[in-house]
């Protein structure tokens, strides 16, 4: 479909100046299932919209913790994402054994950039298909980065990707201003709000096909310490879903890329 004479390696420019493979992994994310993140000056949030491939299938996991104080979201293929969340966990085990302490998430990010940048320049090897939203705590607060194909990371103050993800980006950033200061509950209830948003008009957030990230700063007899990244699947997840009304599920339009085993 998209074959020409500049696509078959990662190391070729087209006259364009452009990097087909590159191009080719990042619509690889955009087929995946949605995910947003959003980080406050406490908390740093993950949510996301699981599949299944089938009904008789199980739902993919979407949300991966890292180390105690960070964990990632996936958007487009799992394999290529579980090579970069064990990298990514090898490199926060080998930081605590040598300092003593948690990894700085800015490092952890740049890291895994500087990882995925390298196949786009070496013969032989292919771009990772994956776009990551990474959520952590260090001795600066919360943070959340994106993290693209290409191997370009960016911190962010709320952010989606996946399929539909346009429609979760602009309720963010209807709401942008009034995140820094929101409480934990209101910050994954902002996130949830981001994904209904882009769902089809049949679709709606279940406890099956939801889950929720969460990091944060707490404060505890005058000493700030962290609030370890956990996860919430099934039930854990529906107090949250019942708390933002009865009537649920976005627009119409088109619906959610399929043709790839991504995250599915």
């Amino acid at each position: 479909m998209f074959r020409n004479n500049y696509d078959n390696d990662s190391v070729t420019f087209s006259p364009q100046g452009r990097i087909f493979q590159i191009e080719y992994a990042a619509e690889a994310v955009k087929q995946g299932s949605v995910v947003v993140g959003i980080a406050s000056k406490t908390h740093a949030v993950l949510c996301a919209v699981k599949r299944n491939a089938e009904e008789l299938s199980s739902y993919q996991k979407k949300l991966f913790s890292v180390d105690e104080h960070a964990g990632i979201a996936i958007a487009g293929l799992t394999s290529d994402a579980r090579v970069l969340s064990n990298f990514m966990k090898q490199q926060c085990l080998a930081h605590r054994l040598t300092y003593g302490r948690a990894m700085p998430i800015r490092s952890l990010v740049d890291m895994i950039g500087e990882k995925a940048q390298i196949n786009t320049q070496v013969y032989g090897k292919r771009p990772y298909g994956v776009g990551l939203l990474v959520a952590g705590v260090d001795e600066r607060g919360p943070h959340l980065f994106e993290f693209q194909p290409s191997g370009m990371t960016e911190e962010m103050v709320a952010f989606a990707i996946g399929a539909r993800s346009q429609m979760a980006r602009t309720y963010l950033e209807r709401n942008i201003d009034a995140f820094a200061d929101c409480t934990r509950e209101e910050l994954v209830r902002h996130g949830l709000q981001a994904l209904r948003e882009s769902l089809v008009q049949d679709k709606e957030l279940t406890v099956e096909n939801t889950s929720v990230g969460l990091v944060g700063v707490e404060s505890s007899s005058g000493k700030k310490g962290i609030e370890p990244f956990k996860l919430y699947d099934e039930f854990e997840v529906k107090q949250w879903i019942d708390s933002m009304g009865e009537t649920q599920g976005g627009g119409g339009g088109e619906g959610e890329g399929e043709g790839m085993e991504v995250d599915s």
